[in-house]
C-alpha cells in the first residue's frame, strides 16, 4: 500500500549488526503506512535524540534512555568472539576463557554490558593482520568481519539486548504497529490488516451484487392508476 498523502514515512534508525529488513516488508505489506525510510547506524540513539528518525532499534545499555522514551526490548544476541581465519581456535564450534588465555584480547565490552561498534571495527581489522582475539555481540562480528577473520560463539560473555526506543510525545498508531510487528504480530492479529475473504465468499458476494441489480433494473414504475390499471392494460 502506498502511504497516505498527509502522512509522512516513519523513519528508523538501526544499529549496526542487526537486519530488520523484514520487519520493513512487513511493515509495508501490512499496513496503509507505506515503507519505511531507515538507516544502518553506530548511534541510532543519537539520531532519535536529534530528532532526525523517529523510532531507534538500539542496542542495550544505554544511558541517554530516560523517562521521555518508550523502550521495548525485543531479542538478545549471542555473545561472540572474532579471530583470525587460520586460527586453531576455528576448529572450535564455541569458545570459552579458557580457551583464550593466551590470546590478546583488543576489544571486550564494558562492564556494563555496553558496545562501542567502532572500536569493534578497529579490533577486528587488528585481527584480520592474522593476531588476537575480539569479543561483541556475534551479529556484530559478523557484519564487521572479513574473509580474514571468523567468528564463534563465546560461552562465557553476556547477551546483549536489542530493544524500539521512541519518544514518548511521539507515540501514535503509525509507530505502535511497526512496533507490533517487531514483536510477531501476525497477519492476521494486526491491528491495520482487513479480514480477508475466501474465493467463495467473493463469488457469493459477487453474485448477490448481479441479482440485486437486475431487480432494480426490472422495476419499472407502473403510471397512473397504480397496479390494477396495469393489469388491464396487459389484458387489452
Amino acid at each position: 500500500m502506498k502511504p497516505r498523502s498527509s502522512e509522512p514515512a516513519l523513519s528508523i534508525g538501526f544499529v549496526t549488526g542487526t537486519a530488520p529488513g523484514k520487519w520493513f516488508d512487513r511493515f509495508g505489506e501490512r499496513t496503509g503506512h507505506g515503507e519505511p525510510v531507515a538507516g544502518e547506524s553506530v548511534d541510532p540513539m543519537a539520531e532519535l535524540i536529534d530528532g532526525r528518525v523517529d523510532l531507534a532499534l538500539v542496542r542495550l545499555p544505554d544511558p541517554r534512555i530516560d523517562d521521555t522514551y518508550h523502550l521495548v526490548r525485543l531479542y538478545e544476541e549471542e555473545p561472540g568472539i572474532a579471530v583470525p581465519k587460520d586460527s586453531e581456535l576455528t576448529l572450535a564450534d564455541t569458545l570459552g576463557v579458557d580457551d583464550i588465555s593466551d590470546q590478546t584480547v583488543f576489544y571486550r565490552p564494558d562492564v556494563d554490558g555496553s558496545v562501542d561498534i567502532r572500536a569493534v571495527g578497529e579490533a577486528v581489522d587488528i585481527v584480520a593482520t592474522g593476531v588476537g582475539a575480539v569479543l561483541a555481540p556475534r551479529p556484530l562480528l559478523r557484519r564487521l568481519g572479513s574473509r580474514r577473520t571468523e567468528n564463534r560463539g563465546y560461552r562465557d560473555g553476556r547477551p546483549t539486548t536489542i530493544a524500539l526506543v521512541w519518544r514518548v510525545v511521539d507515540d501514535c498508531d503509525m509507530i505502535q504497529d511497526f512496533v507490533g510487528i517487531a514483536r510477531g504480530r501476525t497477519e492476521a492479529s494486526s491491528r491495520t490488516a482487513q479480514p480477508k475473504r475466501s474465493a467463495s465468499e467473493k463469488a457469493a458476494a459477487k453474485k448477490a451484487r448481479r441479482t440485486a441489480s437486475g431487480d432494480a433494473s426490472r422495476r419499472k414504475p407502473v403510471g397512473r392508476g397504480g397496479a390494477g390499471a396495469a393489469r388491464r392494460r396487459r389484458r387489452k
